[in-house]
């Protein structure tokens, strides 16, 4: 039976790159038969990577059949994964967030969850010598999930560990991480094409809040301008969203990597007391700057209060 390796629902870079990663380390190290597939369609910056290197675009998983073999990274939520996880054979679980109840396996397995700011930065210790034989496209992804989570180094997710590994995979490539970084976020920025309720659940995770079921979404880009143009017509949207999909609010922070602070929109009430109540802020528009604010699983959803 062939093992499905698979990350969260609306795949961002690293739940696009790190299925690809392990699939190749099973297969060919391990000698297991595996393949990435997807949650949904990946993010631009995502489409970008797997273009840049020629890498084929996972199969997305409509329906996910009981028994299957499955190893879940970058995330261990049930609610970011299929409706059925728990009918699946779960064999692996590799993350890097916080540990949330709801998963059951049919035995122990082999749990992987660190503090590091990317999946991949896991990924690359646990494959230890082995990672001397991964193409230059495996190798590629695991330096762009690493880019991507780590906004270049600049996210307070990241570590030492992350920047080392970053480096010394690059420097194996031959590939400049500045201007690697500059390409993966300007592919990452251009959202023209997608729909406020796209964008609203491109990046986003289901909080409960004391109770209240929050939808946190995170839009990273080097040009919010577009964005904040089309913020009407996004706060227009969010209770149709929050609606279909069983949440009291979506809360929508766009963050600006080059000067590293989010802009939260406030459409009501609700959000600027949250707000208020989270970061201290003063709210007085429709929209509030949170200076140095980059991180949902680390400054975001940790703060998050009533």
């Amino acid at each position: 039976m062939t093992t499905l390796v698979f990350g969260h629902k609306s795949p961002d870079t690293d739940s696009t790159g790190s299925p690809i990663v392990w699939a190749w380390y099973l297969n060919e190290i391990k000698g297991i038969p595996a393949k990435p597939v997807l949650l949904g369609e990946p993010n631009t910056e995502a489409l970008f990577m797997l273009d840049k290197w020629d890498l084929d675009k996972p199969e997305i998983l409509t329906a996910l059949d009981a028994d299957t073999k499955v190893v879940i990274v970058d995330t261990n939520n049930p609610a970011e994964l299929p409706d059925n996880i728990n009918d699946a054979d779960i064999t692996g679980i590799i993350d890097h967030h916080r540990l949330v109840a709801g998963l059951e396996t049919r035995g122990p397995i082999e749990i992987n969850i660190q503090p590091l700011a990317c999946t991949a930065t896991i990924m690359f210790k646990m494959i230890g010598k082995d990672w001397a034989q991964a193409p230059r496209g495996v190798k590629a992804a695991a330096l762009s999930c690493i880019l991507s989570d780590t906004l270049e180094f600049r996210s307070p997710t990241t570590t030492q560990e992350d920047r080392a590994i970053a480096e010394d995979i690059a420097r194996d490539l031959g590939v400049d991480i500045s201007e690697y970084a500059a390409e993966m976020f300007a592919a990452k920025s251009d959202v023209s094409s997608f729909s406020e309720a796209e964008l609203l659940r491109m990046d986003s995770k289901e909080f409960d809040l004391d109770g209240t079921n929050l939808r946190v979404s995170v839009l990273e880009t080097t040009s919010p301008a577009p964005l904040l143009e089309r913020k009407d017509a996004l706060m227009a949207e969010m209770p149709k969203v929050a609606e279909a999909d069983g949440a009291a609010q979506v809360l929508l922070f766009i963050v600006d990597i080059l000067k590293e602070e989010a802009t939260l929109l406030v459409p009501n009430d609700m959000v600027k007391h949250i707000a208020e109540q989270s970061f201290g802020a003063e709210v007085s528009g429709d929209t509030v700057v949170l200076p140095g604010v980059m991180s949902r699983k680390k400054q975001i959803i940790p703060n998050l209060k009533m």
